[in-house]
């Protein structure tokens, strides 16, 4: 049966199995699709209900769905059956459930599968309906991740924090990712963050934006038209995020050859001269499943030892995803239903208008949300220790961060994003994650970059008019909060310093936060 005839209406085959195809699941390796069936059609559809449930980034959602066209495309030329239910299609009833309900009636369906979705929200939606569908319903694995969604909870149970640092070596074991012959890390280390921490000098050449272009404008017209919500800039004439798993290789050869080289040297930096650095941008192929973790470590791995890249490179690019990656998941899973409402430090401040527009006056902040709203993406520094620091000392709302930050970056989906936002960043689970809140003055900032020298505010300035706000913010957050943050050790230090100040420096820099606070909207 060809694929343009499995799209017409009113086939009827009551052994016909329907599987769901998720907008992050578009893996043509996954098992599914090694044997071609009269018998199965395979489900796509975009719907508001994944437009809306978030404000997200015009590119997010214009990326998406034209890399879900594509793969359609793809899965029809490979000879299955394919019902993709498009944006304004008459027939789509916008929310998931009622579309699949349509469609084991319109084909007179015997069974029902989908893939395990990584969102809690889609699990359990699909879980509950699947229960009181007239027809069995089934889950399979997605094939992507190293780990199951329990791995993480399974080795921590019970215990108060949990460090990263332990679930990453146990996974460097389990899978031989730079090991010895006799079970040792690969130079005699686990890891060489003390080595990945360079600001990138002003003489440092930058890597070109390889990047394919797609012209999208007919498309995202569409989008327009259905009337889902949006912001940022939709780059429709130029769209450069890869919308196959061809494109996505090709990124990744490229950045292992051109990028990985320098990875580990400025992956912390910051800098005026350019928003990508040596970053792959590879978080978007990965995430809507184009690419294999795998083999994305086994290509860093292997450029490693045949010499091309060194090891502090290729194992801090290793550690995002094997480590990382895969433990905030895990998180992710154990932690959920409740997780994405943490709120341990009871902060309740709104967003300034300014996360929308970038226009404020600190130069490291607007650059880094002007880039997010520009290219739908920054990389994990200008999230953590620019908008995340800047949120996290201001008090601001962790829920509605985290709202922007699912909405607004290209890889973002909560069971990255959410423990990344509420945990690491906003310290909100109370330390489940973080050992201690992510946060610094203008000091850190000034270090990693170049953006103090031109800015409104001055580095080294703690009160006053042209203070930066970083500085009186840093002292006030550890002020506000030291009933609950006095007896952690990590910040033995910054208490010692906050305790030798007299008692009218403290008073004057609480003014000082009290202002900047009182005035964010125009900082």
């Amino acid at each position: 049966m060809s694929s343009v005839a499995s799209t017409l209406p009113g086939q009827a085959n009551s052994n016909v199995t329907l599987r769901l195809i998720l907008g992050d699941q578009l893996n043509p390796q996954h098992s599914w699709f090694a044997h071609v069936s009269p018998d199965v059609v395979y489900v796509m559809m975009e719907i508001r209900q994944e437009t809306d449930y978030v404000l997200h980034h015009a590119q997010k959602m214009l990326a998406i769905f034209a890399a879900m066209r594509h793969f359609s495309q793809q899965l029809k030329r490979a000879g299955h059956r394919v019902r993709y239910i498009a944006i304004d299609d008459a027939s789509n009833r916008q929310q998931l459930t009622a579309n699949l309900e349509a469609l084991i009636a319109h084909y007179q369906a015997s069974t029902m599968q989908y893939q395990a979705p990584d969102e809690w929200r889609l699990d359990h939606l699909l879980a509950a309906w699947g229960a009181s569908c007239p027809v069995p319903v089934t889950m399979v694995d997605s094939e992507h991740f190293y780990t199951t969604r329990h791995t993480v909870d399974a080795q921590f149970k019970g215990r108060k924090q949990w460090l990263m640092e332990h679930f990453y070596r146990s996974q460097r074991r389990q899978h031989r990712v730079l090991m010895t012959a006799d079970d040792q890390p690969e130079g005699g280390q686990w890891n060489f963050d003390h080595d990945n921490r360079k600001a990138l000098p002003a003489t440092q050449t930058l890597p070109a934006d390889m990047r394919p272009q797609h012209d999208h404008q007919a498309l995202w017209q569409t989008i327009v038209a259905s009337g889902a919500a949006h912001f940022g800039d939709p780059q429709a004439e130029a769209l450069r995020w890869p919308l196959s798993r061809e494109e996505a290789l090709t990124q990744l050869e490229v950045f292992i050859s051109q990028g990985l080289p320098l990875f580990g040297d400025y992956q912390d930096a910051l800098s005026t001269r350019g928003w990508r650095l040596f970053h792959s941008l590879l978080s978007f192929a990965l995430n809507v499943k184009m690419l294999n973790p795998r083999e994305v470590v086994a290509a860093a791995e292997a450029a490693w030892r045949q010499g091309k890249v060194p090891l502090p490179a290729a194992e801090g690019f290793i550690r995002q995803i094997l480590g990382w990656r895969e433990y905030v998941r895990g998180v992710y899973w154990a932690q959920m239903p409740g997780y994405t409402e943490a709120n341990a430090l009871g902060h309740s401040r709104p967003l300034p208008e300014w996360f929308w527009t970038g226009k404020t006056r600190m130069a490291c902040v607007a650059s880094a949300i002007t880039q997010s709203l520009q290219h739908a993406y920054a990389h994990h520094i200008q999230r953590l220790m620019v908008i995340g620091n800047f949120a996290l000392l201001a008090g601001l709302d962790p829920q509605a961060l985290h709202r922007w930050y699912l909405g607004i970056y290209i890889d973002a989906f909560e069971w990255v994003e959410a423990p990344n936002t509420l945990g690491m960043s906003q310290f909100a689970d109370g330390g489940l994650l973080a050992t201690k809140p992510y946060v610094s003055s203008a000091a850190y900032i000034d270090r990693m970059g170049d953006h103090c020298k031109g800015c409104h505010y001055s580095k080294s300035v703690k009160t006053g008019e042209r203070a930066c706000p970083f500085n009186a913010l840093y002292w006030d957050f550890f002020a506000r909060h030291e009933t609950r943050l006095r007896g952690n050790h990590r910040l033995s230090m910054v208490y010692r310093n906050w305790d030798k100040m007299s008692p009218e420096a403290q008073q004057a820099l609480r003014q000082q936060a009290e202002q900047s606070l009182a005035q964010i909207e125009s900082l």
